[in-house]
């Protein structure tokens, strides 16, 4: 397994976007209910919450809000 990854970072990587499980109704309400301001608030309380890289967080909403029809 170790042979399929570039190097132990990018493993680790993969393993956590794939462990980041973010809920429809969080995505709705930081992205219908608040300002950019508090959706980064929210979105970085919510990394911190959880124990997750923000930038992978970030990532993994983006991916899913072009997926929900709340951003292009």
């Amino acid at each position: 397994m170790s042979k399929a990854f570039c190097s132990r970072s990018c493993k680790e990587n993969y393993f956590q976007l794939i462990a980041i499980q973010v809920p429809k109704p969080f995505l709705k309400r930081i992205f219908v209910f608040c300002d950019p301001e508090q959706r980064e608030a929210e979105i970085e309380n919510f990394a911190d919450r959880h124990g997750w890289r923000l930038d992978l967080l970030k990532n993994k909403i983006d991916e899913l809000a072009v997926e929900h029809g709340f951003t292009n």
